[in-house]
């Protein structure tokens, strides 16, 4: 593989089952699982595998769930590429933590503890202030914008030119929702996420997280990360402290952030389990690169190409 990028899903991907088949496969991801189970304090394995959904749903579960998740199917990877020399990676919101343990920013049990703490604030943060986010798309930007304007909400996640995620209080979310099916969106569908992310609704949670980051050693990546909130690679550790601080209260710049994957050379771009998400968004974004979704083991077989 030659010009490949890494792409790391986030909150909105889980299934019951994730992760099962590269665990049953490789010894390499039944560690991760293993250590992961250790450190956390409950079951990750059982969640990941046998659910239940309204569980595994949950955000103070279902962030380090996807987290371990796409890790131990990227130490199978590894088995299999350790020579590969990526452009770089992007992950989406809680992804660009597991972008960062990928490219060894940090240890791996440093990650466990810092995507259960992030998760633990933004679930307390959303059960003290109530939100919701909506997905909307086929509405041009102008148009949303507007929405925001009137419904009082924020642009969330700045996927594509035609899909934008909104976030706000419930009822600014539900008239926001309104308004986008009024003025001719193809879709406008609520997330099943607990909160108003990204927005400033998650503030005491960027505050909450910046303690747990300032407990943990960060490195400079081994390949380039692109951050979240800039849409440009991160500059080393004080920046990654800072970015994923505002991360949990700024857009998701995912458009851009693709783009400058594309303008740094990426052809390729392998999108780790569980997978489907974000090849989906690449092909609004640019179909002239190629992407390939990693669900299960046998998916490895189209990455010699």
């Amino acid at each position: 593989m030659v010009s490949v990028a890494y792409l790391l899903p986030g909150q909105g991907a889980q299934a019951v089952g994730m992760g099962k088949a590269f665990y049953d496969r490789f010894a390499e991801s039944r560690d991760i699982y293993t250590r992961a189970n250790a450190h956390l304090g409950f079951d990750v394995t059982a969640l990941c595998f046998e659910g239940p959904r309204d569980a595994l749903t949950k955000t103070e579960t279902c962030q380090p769930a996807l987290f371990v998740t796409s890790v131990a199917a990227f130490a199978a990877f590894r088995t299999l590429a350790a020579a590969v020399k990526p452009v770089g990676a992007a992950g989406l919101s809680l992804g660009e933590l597991t972008a960062l343990a990928v490219a060894e920013a940090f240890q791996f049990t440093d990650g466990l503890y810092l995507v259960q703490a992030r998760a633990q604030a933004m679930a307390e943060c959303a059960a003290r202030n109530p939100g919701a986010m909506l997905a909307v798309m086929g509405l041009g930007q102008e148009a949303v914008a507007a929405i925001c304007r009137q419904a009082g909400v924020t642009a969330a996640n700045l996927n594509a030119a035609d899909q934008v995620v909104l976030s706000g209080r419930v009822p600014a979310i539900e008239q926001a929702e309104g308004l986008a099916k009024a003025q001719g969106a193809k879709r406008a569908v609520r997330l099943e996420v607990a909160g108003a992310f990204h927005s400033e609704l998650m503030q005491p949670a960027a505050a909450q997280f910046r303690r747990a980051l300032d407990k943990v050693r960060i490195e400079e990546p081994t390949f380039p990360v692109i951050s979240n909130v800039t849409g440009r690679p991160v500059r080393g550790p004080e920046d990654i402290r800072e970015l994923l601080v505002k991360q949990i209260v700024s857009p998701v710049l995912w458009e851009a952030s693709m783009k400058r994957l594309i303008q740094d050379g990426a052809r390729t771009f392998v999108e780790f389990p569980p997978a489907r998400v974000l090849t989906g968004l690449l092909r609004r974004i640019d179909g002239s690169v190629k992407g390939l979704a990693v669900d299960e083991p046998a998916d490895f077989d189209t990455l010699s190409g």
